[in-house]
């Protein structure tokens, strides 16, 4: 059988269907069909370019206001980015971040977790190596989305549009910031590379707070922010729940803000489910398997979150801003620069210097830069631990107060604040520093922000080195410390009662007498001392208290930073060096934009710096810092000089060795209201406190950097310094006269500005008569009574007590007072001039057998008499026992003498009555005639002589005696004056003691 062809069978069958009458009918509707589909077709394809081209008009025109950006502005915008400074402790140590709105690090794509990179693809852009920086049926399904009002947002922006929206445009929502942003990103897709606009993204990506409740950015600081690792050791788990973050940073984020830790249980939820999501994601496009999935998304997360920690400035809190405040002055000063101003401007217009601070503190928050510090870390960390456990402060006074907002009565603190500042002297480098008790009650900078009275603490730096570098004194040189009325202005020693004479100047410093040093500077005031202080940084000096009489006692203020600054210069062997706390600035590249170099400044000479050094060891030893001596644990080689205010306003210690200067401040803040004196008998006395706190940061300063203590070493004597012999009250060459009166001394001298080489001249009596009066000597007049003067002292010239005296004059009696250690061999050639009228009477009173008085308050008293019935009984000098005897009746007196030899009135009568005689025996006889007349006129006269010639002889010799004591306590001045002070003057007496 012929087999048939299937093609030709089909073809047929397909003819002879379509000439059916079905086949007709069929043939002409798909005719029509057809037509009708290419009508339609033609219909939709005008209508789409319609639509094209008004969409295409209105993203025109939504977008004709974005200026055409250059590749180079483009990049430029993208790459620049807030990254956050960084502060660091001497020798690299990491201290925090820059107190700043927000917290960001970069890093490099490629020091990042391959898990995170993944994690972001997966959930962010999965079309992230295909895309042109859109993906158009995203766009299109948002758009859909957003005009149907949909439930569910799905998002449609890629890495590099979120890039746009972050570094270019705004979080504006709108369909013109939408159009930017696409027009922006696929113009930026043709500027960048791929790997490029991730890194980007990495980095300027918000991620909600860290452990610190600090707002953050950047995968580097969300890494190390949440789980305290680098973004390179994220493991799966962890770098999910970071991919997830950007969806809702606050509401995904395990912290709190503001220090309030770890959220609770319930809402952390969120953030685990969301990062279950993203696990989810990454299984979907592949970048996970099943097994590492189920492992991931059963893994507790909670355990990983770092636990809640203090941020730099609240760990820290009078550092961090101290560093910050530094940095921004310096930064200030390079943006000036690099605008082409001279930075000194700064200086001379305010308005300049405010435009560059605030500029430089946007630039320090948001240059990423890292600012190395000196501060060593653990010395920092041992002072603070020193100043919260030191226990001799003081009292905390409270103050009651109504709150502005609340209208509640609160209880004010007011503690007593402390600045402590440790520098090295050769570097000027400030090792650390102690800068209040509690920030939370008070945030000033007691070490370099607060300025206060520097007190006595000025005496080395404005007087005693400048007098030497002047070649006004040496080392023991005498000094005139005498009551001086300088324009009305008295000023006093810390024991007002006391005026010490003529005194060594080491004495004088390391004791800190103050008239002393106003007598100095008086001496050299002319040549402008004050500006020695100018080279050493104080700049809180006002013209009116420029080298004035009170400057000596330390008149104007400082801060602790300053005043160690100055005492570092005399460490220094003369030359200042600034103290600072910025060692280096670098860029988030590593490039240095700072670095300090000391520039030291000439102050004083080599020779005096040491002199001073040298008097300074004295406070040490016998002066007012050996307490702090006593409380040291080592032995270094160290000078040191305390201060006090007024009414124990500002104690002070400043001290040093070859290496560091440490400097010690306390007061209250309030110093209008309070002040140290105000202690209860628990507490010790402000200068003591102040020993003892110095002496324990002294201490823990060598425990903790004793290669930077270097308690071995010695100041070294330079050459020029030399040592003369010189008469002990003039500071002359010796002379004969002064080698015979045994007042040789010999000490240190700057020999390039002053050694003594004129003989000594001040010698213009020859020994001479003198008395007591006031416990001072003076020389006796002719009309002073002979029993109460006396001789053997040494007279000096009204040219030497004139020279001493310059320029402000004063009692030459004060030149050599009561335990002057000169006061027993001189007598003042000057003439006690007297006071007009008579001495005032004493008071007297009977003790015993004797009759006693007290010392007349007149002070040109050389001596009483004592009289019985009017007659003179004895003669008592000044300084004696004052008391004669009086057993027999009659009444008694005594009389004041002058050094002229007046006589006061007489003392009040001390009356004693003669005893009763014994009852007579009865006589039965009767008497002979003219017994009794016999009795009464032969018996009764011998009676009364025999009777009274006891009595005058008993008060001649006592008289005598007495005398002999006066003269013995005359020459044994102290006793006499002792007794004056504790009789005479009470109060005087009491400051003594």
């Amino acid at each position: 059988m012929e087999s048939r062809n299937p093609f030709k069978y089909i073809e047929e069958k397909v003819n002879e269907f379509q000439e059916s009458q079905w086949g007709r009918r069929l043939r002409i509707g798909s005719g029509v069909a057809w037509n009708l589909l290419l009508l339609f077709g033609v219909t939709a394809v005008l209508l789409g370019i319609f639509a094209g081209s008004a969409g295409a008009g209105y993203f025109a025109s939504l977008v004709k206001e974005e200026p055409l950006r250059s590749k180079e502005e483009m990049r430029q915008t993208i790459l620049t980015y807030e990254e956050t400074s960084e502060l660091y402790f001497s020798d690299g140590v990491y201290l925090g971040k820059v107190n700043a709105d927000i917290e960001r690090r970069e890093t490099k794509v490629g020091d990042v977790s391959p898990h995170l990179i993944n994690a972001v693809l997966a959930t962010e852009d999965e079309y992230f190596d295909e895309h042109q920086g859109i993906v158009p049926k995203a766009i299109l399904r948002g758009l859909f989305q957003d005009v149907t009002n949909a439930d569910s947002q799905t998002g449609g922006s890629t890495l590099t549009q979120q890039l746009i929206k972050n570094q270019v445009l705004t979080n504006e929502v709108s369909y013109e910031r939408k159009a930017k942003e696409i027009l922006l990103a696929m113009r930026l897709e043709k500027f960048m590379e791929k790997e490029e606009i991730l890194e980007a993204y990495l980095n300027i990506i918000p991620y909600g707070r860290n452990a610190s409740g600090q707002n953050i950015a950047g995968v580097a600081t969300a890494a190390e922010g949440l789980f305290g690792v680098t973004p390179k050791e994220l493991n799966l788990p962890q770098a999910a729940y970071i991919a997830g973050l950007p969806q809702a940073p606050f509401l995904y984020t395990p912290f709190y803000s503001g220090q309030r830790g770890m959220k609770s249980p319930e809402e952390l939820e969120p953030g685990i489910e969301r990062m279950k999501t993203v696990l989810f994601r990454m299984r979907e496009t592949g970048y996970i398997t099943d097994d590492e999935y189920e492992q991931a998304v059963v893994y507790d997360i909670t355990k990983d979150f770092k636990q809640p920690e203090q941020r730099a400035t609240e760990r820290y809190p009078f550092l961090t801003p101290e560093i910050q405040a530094d940095s921004k002055e310096i930064l200030a000063r390079i943006l000036a620069e690099k605008d082409g101003l001279d930075p000194a401007r700064l200086d001379e217009e305010a308005e300049l210097l405010a435009k560059y601070m605030q500029l430089a503190d946007r630039d320090l928050k948001s240059g990423g830069y890292r600012i190395h510090t000196t501060i060593k870390k653990d010395l920092y960390d041992r002072f603070q631990e020193i100043k919260n456990n030191f226990e001799y402060y003081g009292p905390t006074l409270t103050e009651s107060k109504v709150d502005s907002e609340t209208g509640e009565t609160v209880e004010e603190l007011n503690p007593v604040e402390v600045g402590s500042v440790a520098v090295e002297n050769g570097t000027g480098r400030i090792l650390a520093f102690v800068g209040g008790r509690d920030h939370q009650i008070e945030q000033t900078n007691h070490a370099t922000s607060a300025f206060r009275q520097v007190g006595s603490s000025v005496k080395p730096l404005l007087v005693y080195a400048p007098a030497i570098e002047f070649g006004q004194i040496g080392a023991g040189s005498p000094v005139v410390d005498v009551w001086a009325n300088i324009g009305g202005w008295k000023p006093k020693n810390f024991v007002a009662s006391r005026q010490y004479g003529i005194v060594p100047a080491r004495e004088a410093l390391s004791k800190s007498y103050n008239l002393a040093a106003v007598r100095t500077l008086g001496k050299i005031a002319d040549k402008d001392p004050t500006q020695f202080l100018d080279k050493m940084g104080f700049d809180q000096i006002q013209d009116f208290q420029r080298n004035v009489p009170s400057a000596a006692l330390g008149v104007y203020s400082a801060s602790v930073e300053q005043n160690v600054g100055g005492f570092s210069t005399l460490a220094n062997g003369g030359k200042f060096v600034k103290p600072y706390m910025i060692e280096r600035i670098e860029d988030s590249e590593g490039n240095a934009v700072y670095e300090h170099k000391s520039e030291p400044v000439d102050v004083f000479s080599p020779q005096t710096a040491y002199i001073v050094t040298d008097m300074l060891r004295d406070t040490v030893t016998s002066g007012t810092a050996t307490i702090m001596r006593r409380d040291l644990n080592f032995r270094p080689d160290i000078a040191a000089k305390s201060g006090t205010t007024n009414d124990f306003k500002d104690v002070w210690m400043m001290g040093y060795n070859p290496n560091v200067t440490l400097g010690v401040w306390l007061g209250y803040d309030n110093q209008q209201k309070y002040n140290l004196g105000r202690m209860t008998s628990r507490d010790l006395q402000p200068s003591t406190r102040v020993n003892k706190l110095f002496a324990r940061l002294m201490n823990g300063m060598n425990e903790v950097a004793p290669d930077i203590v270097a308690a071995g070493e010695r100041f070294q004597q330079p050459e020029g310094v030399v040592t003369r012999s010189f008469c002990g009250i003039s500071g002359m060459a010796p002379s004969k006269a002064c080698q015979a009166a045994g007042l040789i001394r010999a000490d240190l001298f700057n020999a390039h500005t002053f050694v003594p080489n004129k003989v000594d001249d001040s010698f213009g009596a020859s020994g001479g008569s003198y008395v007591v009066a006031g416990g001072t000597r003076y020389q006796a007049l002719p009309s002073t009574p002979r029993e109460f003067v006396r001789s053997g002292a040494a007279g000096i010239s009204k040219d030497f007590v004139d020279r001493m005296l310059s320029p402000y004059g004063g009692d030459p009696s004060g030149l050599f007072p009561n335990g002057s250690r000169f006061g027993t061999n001189i007598v003042s050639a000057r003439s006690y001039s007297g006071i007009s009228g008579a001495p005032i009477a004493p008071g007297a009173a009977r003790s015993g057998s004797n009759i006693t008085w007290s010392n007349s308050p007149s002070a040109d008293v050389v001596g009483y008499y004592v009289y019985k019935d009017g007659a003179k009984i004895a003669s008592v000098a000044y300084g004696g026992s004052y008391s004669a005897g009086a057993s027999a009746p009659g009444s008694y007196s005594v009389r004041a003498v002058d050094i002229t030899g007046q006589l006061s009135g007489p003392s009040n009568v001390i009356t004693i009555d003669a005893p009763e005689p014994p009852p007579e025996p009865e006589n039965t006889e009767p008497p002979e005639e003219n017994s009794n007349e016999g009795s009464e006129g032969g018996s009764a006269p011998p009676s009364d002589g025999n009777e009274e010639e006891p009595e005058e002889s008993q008060p001649e010799n006592g008289g005598n005696g007495n005398g002999g004591n006066g003269n013995g306590n005359g020459n044994g001045e102290n006793s006499g004056n002792g007794n004056d002070q504790n009789n005479g003057n009470g109060g005087n007496s009491g400051n003594g003691g």
